[in-house]
């Protein structure tokens, strides 16, 4: 017997209203579901860090993302400590922020508020979070994810600064999906597995990969976690080395995207700017609009719209598997 695998791509996804018809999504099990309780993965693009790469939070690039590369969910990547990031400049940071969030919701996707620091900045981050939550909280479209990628914080220290910041949008906000990091750059996810908040509902954590340094072990390593009962959102990643550089590792980011199909994760990838870095999808030819034609994508970033377009708005491969 042999099984044909046959791709059908669907042209009309740009006029799926994939809020609409997923509603406020929840957490059952180790599971993201929709309204209904139906399991759902989403996918999609992160914008790079605000304060390097601002001109890209536009609605028309969010109206792009959407209909041309299939996303069904964008992260806002709100730079704080950087020059120019929320710290010095709150008002033009925050406005960033909200242009992106502002366009995802007219366009009926999901969207991630992240507050993108290695640091744990409780007093900052309690603020603006509280703010969010009393300005989005009733739509289901967003998702805050409290901080990214702490890099030498204990797991305890994650723990207390997340269960401070999860108190405060839970007064406002009782229940959009709150992503939560753990250490060493989201990658030691069995911390949490070991010691999760409770008391919380809707509490997701965040693993971060690049195929070019993150091998199996990270694999087996969450699987591990998800066994111990935590829900996981692959929050950001990318096909190169955990340094934005260097070559595409193909063959382990196929690897990486078939886990999570196999596992009905959702992942972002990084990021739509246009650094000289492998990782930035953008060449300098790409306009602030959206309108990208091939030749003003980079490698990473055809590969990742490739994957992109392989689904449907409930997160569903577009694939016919035909036995013969």
């Amino acid at each position: 017997m042999k099984r044909l695998f046959i791709f059908f791509f669907i042209s009309s996804f740009a006029s799926a209203q994939v809020v609409s018809n997923n509603g406020s999504l929840q957490v059952i099990g180790t599971q993201l579901c929709n309204q209904k309780g139906n399991p759902i993965a989403l996918h999609g693009m992160s914008f790079g860090w605000s304060c390097y790469h601002p001109k890209f939070y536009t609605k028309k690039v969010v109206k792009w993302l959407k209909e041309d590369w299939n996303c069904t969910v964008l992260r806002a990547a709100m730079g704080i400590e950087p020059e120019n990031g929320y710290l010095q400049n709150p008002r033009e940071s925050e406005k960033l922020v909200t242009s992106v969030v502002d366009a995802a919701i007219k366009n009926n996707i999901y969207v991630i508020i992240d507050w993108h620091s290695h640091n744990l900045q409780l007093k900052e981050a309690n603020a603006f979070f509280d703010k969010m939550s009393k300005k989005y909280g009733k739509h289901p479209n967003v998702i805050y994810e409290i901080v990214n990628e702490p890099d030498e914080e204990s797991w305890q220290d994650v723990k207390n600064y997340s269960e401070e910041i999860i108190a405060t949008i839970r007064k406002n906000d009782p229940d959009n999906i709150i992503l939560v990091g753990c250490p060493h750059w989201d990658q030691d996810i069995n911390l949490p597995a070991e010691n999760p908040i409770k008391d919380f509902t809707n509490i997701m954590y965040t693993m971060h990969f690049y195929a070019g340094t993150h091998k199996q072990w990270l694999r087996d390593r969450t699987d591990a976690a998800i066994k111990k009962g935590i829900a996981v959102f692959v929050s950001e990643c990318a096909g190169m080395e955990a340094t934005g550089d260097s070559a595409i590792d193909y063959k382990e980011w196929q690897l990486y995207i078939d886990w999570m199909n196999d596992r009905k994760l959702s992942w972002v990838t990084w990021s739509v700017s246009d650094k000289d870095e492998t990782c930035s999808v953008l060449k300098k030819s790409a306009s602030t609009s959206g309108n990208w034609k091939e030749n003003d994508l980079k490698d990473s970033g055809k590969q990742a719209r490739e994957y992109l377009k392989q689904y449907d708005e409930k997160g569903e491969l577009i694939i016919q598997k035909i036995n013969y």
